[in-house]
């Protein structure tokens, strides 16, 4: 991939489209039920209309800003992504360099391909996504060894009760290689993670794995348990109503991530555009806020703030740049987004992050 070839994040995903097998692009691309949160995510996102603000004197603006008390040079961090060595043999490994050059966090998510303490030698600001599992320990001993690797945060994601019905996996009988694992749950010795690669028709393999390694009833004593447990920042990802957020504060988590895991869980979910105000307004600053599910855009980026995010995750663009040119394409993504923030933060008369969130907005509706 050169400079002159993509000049969007959908010219990138074109690029990734033509490479993968359809069964691998239909495993990123895709959501559950009839996809239509994933599309509402995209919907919502478009109706958001920002005015901009004139004679701001902005010729240079910085896009800098602190996420969970980290520097970072975008309001944006690499989301947590599942078994990236599908996509191309670095893996996480190649994202998380892209972070680190970019200069923004990078998630590892619980069922990467490669190990936390990996993924933290390559410099990059790591945080640590957490599911909860069924095997006794297990949990705690993730919590252990992403302390001990020297993550800078905790990312419990909380709307994975069990996996949402992803038709397109379904029909593929999409079932993961041999040579791709989750790598921190290979010395269970229940049998469990080889459910992951037991091809069986009209099933989804990772479905079948999840079913039955996660435990489908986490509720808040389990997260008073794990604030008590770390001393780390505590991130919850999958809200969508208020009053979770609020709950959530009060048990002392740090931040919130207003997500509807990117239209895979439940079909008909809010878009999560949509459900920021509400929770901004209920949280009053109690906890961070930030948004996950559709971003594409730098444009996307100034709506999320202007809309009251305090930063953004970023998932499945990243995806397509690994998947088109390993980590020079996860790279040029980042890079991507943060000319399209910095054109947006000028065009739009905001000189810093601060400003961004000081924007009005308006809904408008698309025919």
């Amino acid at each position: 991939m050169t400079r002159d070839d993509p000049l969007t994040v959908a010219d990138v995903a074109r690029l990734a489209q033509a490479r993968l097998p359809k069964e691998l692009w239909d495993y990123v691309a895709g959501g559950s039920g009839a996809e239509t949160t994933l599309a509402a995510n995209r919907a919502a996102l478009d109706e958001v209309a920002v005015l901009p603000r004139v004679l701001a004197g902005v010729a240079a603006p910085d896009p800098g800003t602190r996420l969970l008390g980290s520097a970072s040079s975008l309001p944006l961090a690499v989301a947590p992504m599942a078994y990236q060595r599908l996509l191309h043999p670095d893996g996480e490994l190649a994202t998380a360099e892209a972070a680190e050059a970019a200069g923004v966090p990078f998630v590892v998510s619980t069922l990467a391909s490669v190990t936390v303490e990996e993924v933290v030698k390559t410099g990059a600001t790591t945080w640590f996504q957490l599911y909860w599992l069924r095997a006794p320990g297990v949990v705690e001993d993730l919590v252990a060894r992403a302390e001990d690797a020297g993550c800078e945060a905790l990312v419990v994601t909380v709307d994975v009760p069990v996996m949402g019905r992803r038709l397109r996996d379904v029909r593929n009988s999409f079932v993961l290689p041999d040579d791709v694992v989750a790598a921190h749950l290979t010395g269970g010795g229940d049998g469990t993670a080889s459910r992951a690669h037991a091809r069986e028709a009209g099933t989804s393999a990772i479905a079948a794995h999840t079913a039955a390694a996660f435990a489908p009833g986490l509720g808040w004593s389990d997260l008073e348990w794990l604030r008590d447990r770390t001393s780390l920042p505590l991130v919850l990802k999958g809200i969508l109503d208020p009053r979770d957020a609020v709950r959530a504060a009060g048990c002392g988590v740090d931040a919130v991530v207003v997500s509807n895991h990117g239209g895979r869980q439940l079909d008909g979910a809010a878009p999560s555009i949509a459900a920021v105000p509400s929770v901004v307004a209920a949280l009053a600053g109690q906890a961070a806020v930030y948004l996950d599910s559709g971003i594409r855009t730098g444009t996307d980026i100034l709506r999320a703030l202007a809309s009251g995010a305090d930063g953004v995750l970023v998932g499945r663009p990243v995806l397509y740049g690994l998947a088109a040119d390993g980590a020079p394409g996860a790279g040029r993504v980042l890079s991507l987004l943060a000319e399209e923030f910095r054109d947006a933060m000028t065009l739009a008369g905001c000189a810093d992050v601060a400003a961004v969130r000081e924007l009005s907005t308006v809904r408008t509706v698309r025919a």
